[in-house]
């Protein structure tokens, strides 16, 4: 149980999580750019006197192809965020604990200054302070 206590640890850290996201919607943007420049920009290119581009023809657009490849970016995209990272955040926000920790200072009473918790005279003007338990 403790390994399993100890995998659970591993995969809610915010860097695991961020970097599965990034490689997947990363990876899903890179067919888009992928496919903007096969359907839209390769088209535009015209070589004077030879048209030897794999299969070009002047004029041919493939709108359709990109269109299906950025919705489907989106969707993944979407996938991605409502059901990893929305139940990741979630299940981060419930493992913090709402009781704050004990302050590292405290003010002086005499001149207002920052003072550690555990000190007894104050570094600026010298007063006795009261001994926190």
């Amino acid at each position: 149980m403790k390994a399993l206590q100890e995998f659970q640890e591993f995969i809610l850290r915010g860097n695991v999580v961020d970097l599965a996201v990034g490689v997947v919607v990363g990876a899903s943007f890179g067919s888009v750019v992928g496919a903007f420049t096969k359907d839209i920009l390769t088209p535009l290119i015209r070589l004077p006197g030879k048209i030897s581009l794999s299969e070009w023809v002047y004029g041919k657009f493939h709108f359709g192809d990109f269109i299906n490849t950025a919705v489907s970016f989106f969707l993944t995209a979407a996938v991605v965020f409502f059901l990893v990272v929305k139940p990741i955040n979630w299940l981060m926000s419930r493992r913090k604990s709402d009781t704050p920790a004990d302050p590292e200072t405290r003010e002086c009473q005499f001149c207002l200054s920052k003072v550690p918790t555990k000190a007894t005279r104050c570094a600026f003007c010298t007063s006795e302070l009261k001994a926190v338990a």
